[in-house]
Parts: structure tokens; C-alpha cells; sequence
């Protein structure tokens, strides 16, 4: 399952980010280093449920469907704060820059209110640059890709698999062989790693991490004043990245209240009911959100995870059945599964996520909507409802 890494320095809000997003109630407080061991859960990302165009009614197994919309399951870790130095040991140290190793997006959350310093440490608001914040976190990042690399690069010369034997030891970093390759012979580098140039391994290690941890910037905290002038400074400061405006604890808030009955909340829509206008403490705590989030739209951190599933981690979402006419499995429950599964994707590779040996016996697979056969060379697409047929 794709894994995503809520990351930044520390106090800007990452692990209310992470209760928002997975519903659970990791440790959040107001200083550094909250989290000292990763907090990992499941959040969903939304991606329409092909039972309205099937005009049929779902009855989902492992991710539920709210008004036609399938809440698709993706695995989510909360990565304790990174600090200067922290490629050196410095804060929580390498054992957290190993977690975002793991990762296959990352959402680089930052403090948008300017209000805490490199180290997490309450400033005054406003008085912090926002973008230094990616920008610790990059250079950090890259200081420890560049020392791994250039670890493993030092122990490969003089055999006949050296570069292969080279590209397969990054695995460890969350890179796969494929991607090493093709960085590696896009450089033009040599032929034996141990001889590369600190230069050389700098170009690489960047390289790698820019191609195998994307990220986009999740600007929390906007009901500060000094928000918007901090979002667009990071727009400016990174124009190719995605800069998402985020009320991570408003949404929080907004899901405790949905669930005590205080409103109906649907992920943009906010409305109190009778229950919760009886409560002046809510009527006034809900208008001040209500009035926040109206500025952008949403809270930002639904919209946060389904860029980063469908956008940098490149997923897409494929129904598996066993019955094509009644788009069922064989309990006869109806599109019961959504799987994500990487772009480019095939039907072995969905047998393959179901079950290993149904990939091992793969036959032929059915889109079950255009009720044709296709091969086990067809990419697959987001919405696709799939039979594979294996030899028995």
C-alpha cells in the first residue's frame, strides 16, 4: 500500500495533521519533538465509487463510500521534527530522515503564521519565514541522501557487477534498482561507483531524492494574519510544487463535532444542527471556522492526501470482482474492494496485490463494464472494475 510521510520541522502541526487525516489522536502539544516515535495510521483518499455510473448499490468491504465518494485506504506516518543538523544526529536525528526514506510522497508541512523558529521554538508571528521551512527540510534531506549514497558508492569497484551490485544497496533508501539505473546513466557517470566525486554524488543523491520522494507543501495554521503573505511567498519561492492552504486543527475540531452530533460536515459544507445550535459555545466556535475555511475553500488536508496519493505517489483506484454481471465477489458482495495500485499498472499486478499465486496462475483479465477480455499488458485506469481469471 502507497505510504505517505507528514514531515517538517518540529510545532508546526504536523501530528494535528495526522489526527485530522486518520481520525485517531496521536500526541499534539505546543513544543518541539511531540512525537518521538513516528505515529503511523491509515488515512483515505477520495476517489469517485463506479456504483453510480453501474446504477447499482455497493456494499464496500475495505473502503467505505460516502454519497458516491469510496474512502480508498493509503498507510500515512507522522515523522518527528527535523532540525539543523539533524543528518548528523542533531534533534531526533537519522532515525526519522529513515522514515521519510520509506515514503512514497511526502507532505511537507510548514508554519504559515511565521511563529516558530527552526527549532519549533514560539516566535513572535509573522517573524519567521515560511519558506526556510521547506528549505531546512530539503537541505537536510539532501545532506543525508548525499552521505548514503556516498557510503554505498565507496564500497563498490573493480567486479563486473559493481554498478548493479551499487544500485541494488539503495534499496535501502527507498529506491528502486530501476530508478538508481536510469539516474545513474542520465549523469553519464563512470563505470565504478568508489570513483565517483563528492560533486558527482551530489548531482546523483539530489537526483534520486527529487525523483523518488515528491512532495507538496501543506501551509497550516492560515487563520494567522500573515498567512496568505507567507503562501505566496512559498508559491513564489517554489513554483513547480503544489502549496496546499491548511486548518489542520479546524478540521480536527470540525470531526470531533460531526461525530458529538454538534454539525453535518461532509469535508467542505459545514452545518450546525439542532443539537449544536443549542450550545452558544459551538454556534460561536463553528462560525469562526465556518468563516476561516470559507476563504479557501475547505481545510486543505483532504485535499492535501488525494494530491499526494493521485498526484505524486501516481495511484490509481481498480475494482476487483469475481462475478462481471453483478460486479460482486463471490460472498456476492457488490465492488467490494478498491485498490490503489501504481500508474502503469497491469492485471498481473492487481492479481498480484489480491494474491500472489493468482498472479503466479494469471490467465487473462474482463473490464467488467465493457464486458471485453483484455491482457496482461493493459495499463490500468482509476474507476477500471476488473476480473482476473487464473488457471486453477
Amino acid at each position: 500500500m502507497v505510504l505517505l510521510a507528514v514531515c517538517g520541522k518540529p510545532n508546526v502541526g504536523k501530528s494535528t495533521m495526522m489526527a485530522a487525516a486518520t481520525g485517531t489522536a496521536p500526541q499534539i502539544a505546543n513544543y518541539p519533538f511531540t512525537t518521538i516515535d513516528p505515529n503511523k495510521g491509515v488515512c483515505f483518499a477520495n476517489a469517485p465509487c463506479p456504483h453510480v455510473r453501474l446504477k447499482v448499490v455497493c456494499t464496500p468491504n475495505n473502503a467505505r463510500c460516502e454519497a458516491g465518494t469510496r474512502r480508498v485506504p493509503a498507510n500515512i506516518v507522522d515523522v518527528a521534527g527535523i532540525v539543523p543538523g539533524a543528518h548528523e544526529g542533531k534533534g531526533m536525528g537519522n532515525r526519522f530522515l529513515s522514515d521519510v526514506a520509506a515514503a512514497d510522497a511526502l507532505l511537507i508541512v510548514v508554519d504559515a503564521s511565521g511563529g516558530t523558529d527552526d527549532c519549533g521554538n514560539i516566535v513572535a508571528f509573522g517573524s519567521h519565514d515560511a519558506t526556510a521551512d521547506v528549505k531546512l527540510f530539503l537541505d537536510e534531506l539532501d545532506d543525508w541522501f548525499f552521505e548514503v549514497v556516498g557510503r554505498n558508492a565507496r564500497k563498490f569497484k573493480g567486479t563486473h557487477t559493481v554498478l548493479e551490485d551499487f544500485f541494488q544497496s539503495l534499496a535501502g533508501i527507498g529506491i528502486p534498482h530501476a530508478e538508481a539505473k536510469d539516474a545513474y546513466a542520465r549523469l553519464g557517470l563512470g563505470s565504478e561507483p568508489s570513483k565517483l566525486t563528492d560533486a558527482d554524488v551530489r548531482r546523483l543523491s539530489k537526483l534520486l531524492r527529487e525523483r523518488t520522494k515528491p512532495f507538496l507543501i501543506a501551509a497550516n495554521k492560515c487563520d494567522s494574519g500573515y498567512a496568505q503573505g507567507n503562501i505566496e511567498s512559498l508559491r513564489n519561492a517554489y513554483p513547480e510544487t503544489q502549496v496546499i492552504p491548511v486548518f489542520a486543527d479546524y478540521e480536527l475540531a470540525l470531526q470531533r463535532a460531526k461525530t458529538s452530533g454538534i454539525v453535518e460536515y461532509d469535508g467542505k459544507k459545514i452545518t450546525l444542527t439542532a443539537k449544536g445550535a443549542q450550545n452558544e459555545r459551538a454556534v460561536e466556535a463553528i462560525k469562526k471556522i465556518g468563516t476561516a475555511v470559507a476563504a479557501y475553500g475547505s481545510t486543505g488536508v483532504q485535499e492535501a492526501i488525494d494530491r499526494a496519493v493521485f498526484g505524486l505517489a501516481r495511484q490509481v483506484v481498480v475494482f476487483p470482482v469475481e462475478d462481471e454481471t453483478h460486479y460482486s465477489n463471490h460472498f456476492g458482495k457488490v465492488l467490494p474492494d478498491a485498490i490503489l495500485l501504481k500508474q502503469g499498472s497491469t492485471p498481473v499486478d492487481l492479481a498480484g496485490a489480491i494474491h500472489a499465486d493468482l498472479a503466479s496462475h494469471f490467465l487473462y483479465a474482463v473490464d467488467c463494464e465493457k464486458k471485453t477480455r483484455i491482457g496482461k499488458d493493459h495499463r490500468l485506469a482509476t474507476g477500471e472494475v476488473i476480473k482476473v481469471v487464473a488457471t486453477k
